[in-house]
């Protein structure tokens, strides 16, 4: 499995992701493929992980926000540690970048995952696309 950094303009690996975020993180909320992107995407920083030209895990940071966004792993590799993999190349390619810091909004459900890469909690819970969320950042 190859984790690599993918211009989303030109790699043809990007439609594989924009199916996986639908896939993972719109579909379950009874939302629209066309529900996937965000302004600026192209923009953002695209870290996926590809097995066998499938892409089965991905990362973006919105350098325009300063937030990392749309994570999503194949719910067959969850729980493998892709995930982290995935936000630890994205950690050393913003830093290469010149960020020293990364925010991001949390389901509820997966804050342990990011409070375990170093990431803590800001403000209060509240709620995004309809479900809990939280705030966190890490700063290096």
């Amino acid at each position: 499995m190859n984790v690599v950094v993918i211009d989303p303009r030109a790699h043809p690996l990007y439609e594989g992701e924009l199916d996986l975020r639908y896939r993972v993180l719109r579909a379950p909320l009874g939302m629209g493929r066309h529900q996937v992107g965000f302004p600026g995407e192209d923009a953002a920083l695209h870290v996926v992980a590809e097995n066998a030209g499938h892409v089965v895990g991905c990362v973006l940071f919105d350098f325009t926000s300063g937030r990392l966004r749309a994570m999503a792993v194949d719910p067959s590799l969850q729980r493998t540690g892709l995930g982290a993999r995935l936000v630890e190349r994205l950690e050393r390619e913003v830093t290469a970048a010149g960020v020293r810091r990364v925010r991001l909004h949390a389901r509820a459900d997966v804050v342990g995952f990011y409070e375990r890469l170093g990431y803590l909690q800001t403000g209060e819970p509240f709620v995004e696309v309809g479900i809990p969320h939280r705030a966190l950042e890490k700063t290096w």
